[in-house]
């Protein structure tokens, strides 16, 4: 009955790559397993690598600009703009209105200036100054329509 509740013991293994020494430990056929790489079971489809993929990924990187606030609230601008129908949406091929999402888009721009104040250079000032500007008339016209 004592024998019951005693505790069972438990192992610790060491699995540092390394000993005390710095040398490197001979691994154990349970850890050249493991780090084996294990083939797909047969009835998994693994995807093939498209030969094609670094290079697009390249020519993607490629034609991105740098990333800074003047990009960006181009970027914001751009997107008023299609949501004006100035571009076809790349699906779809056709160009269309959506004045609710222009909208948004000049008052996060607002918002964005607002919470700027002072903290911009007189360039990124004027760049947000007149593309509010101009986006703000352009909802004036189009809403008027």
């Amino acid at each position: 009955m004592e024998d019951e509740k005693q505790e069972k013991g438990f192992v610790i293994k060491d699995r540092r790559r390394f000993d005390d020494t710095g040398d490197a430990r001979p691994e154990t056929p349970r850890e050249e397993a493991a780090a084996k790489p294990q083939e797909p079971k047969p009835e998994t489809k693994t995807a093939e690598p498209r030969s094609d993929e670094p290079k697009q990924q390249a020519q993607a990187e490629a034609t991105f600009p740098e990333l800074n606030f003047a990009t960006f609230v181009f970027s914001l601008g751009t997107s008023a703009m299609y949501h004006f129908g100035d571009f076809p949406d790349p699906v779809t091929k056709k160009a269309e209105r959506n004045l609710e999402a222009a909208k948004q888009t000049i008052d996060i721009l607002g918002i964005l200036k607002e919470k700027t104040r002072g903290n911009l250079n007189d360039d990124e000032d004027r760049l947000l100054e007149s593309l509010l500007y101009e986006l703000r008339m352009r909802y004036v016209r189009e809403t008027a329509k």
